[in-house]
């Protein structure tokens, strides 16, 4: 009877040591978020450089620098 006491009592601290916290998952859910956002930020630099680099070679001919713009449009898209 003795040993069904502890394994009940090992049992009941196995389970509430093992269940985390609203604030464990809250913390680990705005990290999620932080790095969603960062993510998001490098693909956004990422896709304005490669406008940048585009309109740099399109030079004076504008339908190439027309051309271009999808990069733009799409760095905005991810704001």
């Amino acid at each position: 009877m003795e040993f069904m006491k502890i394994l009940g009592v090992a049992a009941f601290i196995a389970l509430v040591a093992g269940c985390s916290s609203p604030q464990d998952k809250a913390a680990k859910a705005q990290q999620g978020s932080y790095e969603e956002q960062q993510r998001v930020s490098k693909q956004r630099l990422d896709l304005v450089s490669k406008y940048q680099q585009c309109v740099k070679d399109a030079g004076d001919n504008q339908q190439k620098a027309a051309a271009c713009d999808s990069y733009l449009k799409a760095a905005e898209a991810l704001k």
